[in-house]
């Protein structure tokens, strides 16, 4: 368990998605959002997703977030309770230059440099329904999911990806315009090779501190272990030669590539390539092989440890979002999922249809009811 405790203890939304304008009081712990489909339940994890870089647990362009028919883009606000005492964050968009693709940060009343000061404060992981196919899916949902997870123990994984895919398009721009200067690609591969090297070295380095994490769990527990590994061309370097060695590689590499890219059209060797390779351990079995139960089970196990690993790095556990994630487990896997949530010490959002599903954790979990764009306790809560 986490030494210190992160909570949002209020949430306002203006104009996001179908909520035109609400604020609720949240309670550390438990939280679970009941109602039918539709009404907007996802909606409010998704606001929640934004209090951390990137473009929410959808991935939505904002224009799409924003309320139908609202005049100025939509608002995010929370404030944070936590061993730094109380901290306002507000998200959104709206007119004024932003700091990500238009959206604008506020942390205690002054402008944010970037989205990753949001880390200085909380850490949000999450888990939805569209995640189920992580492990049968094509290879970039697989790298984007890890990459969020090292986001969360090394905040400065964000900007090394951006810096890396800037120069790569102005790499692939040369290729396609059939650039010759040999100078100009030298010095774009040089910062390809050092900005893709160390986002490489940081997914390594989340494996291996994930994998110890999965070994301490108990062989017979609710979720299997799974046996993690990261595939690629650079991370593969990093397996057998320091990270000096393995970046010169990389820039040779690409080097020696620039015909077969040209051809091609786009840079075809790079952390932008790698794959997450995950395995049943009990079964010995690839995750693709698994039935779909298993998968979600795998999923899960590699969710709750992560979150452990966060507890241990930044001394506080992140808030989890876990859509449905109740609804396709058994009874006996819920009642473990809902105790080693509470033993993370994790402000842990949930969202389901059936408020049967909840019924083991009432009394011990803030239950809400969201229906028609607003949200009451419900009569559990």
């Amino acid at each position: 368990m986490a030494d210190e405790q992160i909570h949002i203890s209020r949430l306002s939304l203006s104009d996001f998605r179908n909520y035109a304008s609400l604020t609720l009081a949240l309670k550390p712990g438990l939280v679970v959002f009941t109602g039918d489909n539709g009404a907007g339940k996802t909606n409010l994890l998704e606001a929640i997703s934004f209090l951390t870089p990137g473009r929410g647990l959808r991935r939505a362009a904002y224009e799409e977030v924003a309320r139908e028919g609202a005049a100025d883009g939509f608002a995010v606000h929370a404030r944070l309770e936590g061993p730094f005492g109380t901290c306002e964050i507000g998200t959104g968009t709206g007119r004024g230059a932003g700091v990500e693709s238009g959206r604008r940060i506020r942390i205690n009343g002054a402008n944010a440099r970037g989205a990753e000061e949001l880390l200085d404060w909380l850490r949000v992981t999450w888990l939805t329904p569209s995640m189920d196919t992580l492990f049968t899916g094509p290879a970039g949902d697989r790298r984007r999911f890890l990459d969020r997870l090292v986001l969360a123990t090394d905040p400065g994984q964000g900007q090394r990806m951006l810096d890396y895919e800037k120069a790569m398009r102005g790499r692939n721009r040369l290729l396609v315009e059939g650039g010759r200067d040999a100078g100009w690609f030298d010095a774009i591969e040089a910062q390809m090779a050092e900005t893709g090297t160390a986002i490489a070295a940081a997914r390594v380095e989340m494996v291996r501190l994930l994998a110890a994490m999965v070994g301490r769990l108990p062989d017979t527990g609710p979720f299997p272990r799974a046996d993690l590994a990261v595939a690629g061309t650079v991370e593969d370097l990093l397996s057998q030669k320091s990270a000096l060695d393995a970046e010169e590689d990389f820039r040779a590499l690409l080097a020696e590539n620039r015909w077969k890219d040209r051809a091609a059209g786009r840079t075809l060797e790079g952390p932008h390539r790698s794959d997450l390779l995950v395995r049943h351990r009990q079964k010995a079995m690839a995750a693709e092989l698994c039935s779909t139960g298993e998968q979600k089970a795998l999923l899960i196990g590699i969710m709750l440890s992560h979150a452990r690993l966060c507890g241990e790095v930044s001394g506080a556990a992140p808030i989890l979002l876990l859509d449905e994630v109740a609804a396709h487990l058994d009874a006996s896997r819920r009642g473990a999922l809902f105790e080693i949530l509470e033993g993370l010490g994790s402000q842990a959002f949930m969202t389901g249809t059936d408020p049967v599903l909840f019924d083991s954790i009432a009394g011990r979990a803030q239950m809400l009811h969201v229906a028609g764009g607003a949200v009451s306790a419900s009569d559990d809560g």
